[in-house]
């Protein structure tokens, strides 16, 4: 399949998901959102946990690419603090709700999660990794979660911050981690 016509399948997939949620998403009211027929989507995706796989996968994608954007760079090729501060400037859009609501249901399946966890895999600090006597683990770890909490906050909370206050936010997070 060309990328073009694969990205358009899962982007109106998500489209479901903003609408309807996730339950939604079904080969006829993608097929529908798309343009496509049922047929043509089942010749792509033979079933419906491959086309919703797809879709954790494109938004995993999605997100690695913000942050590389971000970082300037290769994850593998940059500290532990700069990870964090590349999270930091992405979490400032905060999450879209097709977003939140794939996360949310993907915790219950570990097939769903893989996308998401390979990710945060080369972004996040490793929890098994932080000793509570090491202070510079601690503040990145910290800085991590305030970064996690502002993009959280974006979407949920019930005073959004203005756009240019939450990037200030995450500059003060990424200051107050190079400061320790």
């Amino acid at each position: 399949m060309r990328s073009s016509k694969r990205d358009h399948i899962l982007d109106s997939a998500l489209r479901v998901v903003a609408e309807e949620g996730v339950s939604a998403v079904t080969f006829e009211a993608v097929a529908h959102a798309s343009g496509v027929t049922r047929g043509g989507l089942l010749y792509h995706f033979p079933t419906k946990d491959a086309l919703l796989l797809a879709v954790h996968e494109h938004l995993a994608q999605r997100w690695e690419a913000e942050l590389r954007e971000a970082l300037g760079g290769d994850p593998a090729d940059a500290t532990d603090d700069e990870k964090v501060a590349a999270y930091a400037r992405v979490s400032v859009r905060g999450v879209t709700g097709p977003e939140l609501l794939l996360m949310l249901e993907a915790r219950k399946h570990p097939e769903l999660s893989r996308p998401w966890n390979d990710v945060m895999s080369r972004w996040a600090p490793d929890p098994a990794g932080i000793s509570a006597d090491d202070p510079d683990a601690i503040a990145r770890m910290v800085a991590y979660y305030a970064a996690d909490g502002l993009w959280l906050g974006a979407s949920l909370g019930t005073h959004v911050l203005p756009r240019d206050v939450r990037r200030a936010a995450a500059e003060y997070i990424i200051s107050a981690l190079r400061a320790h």
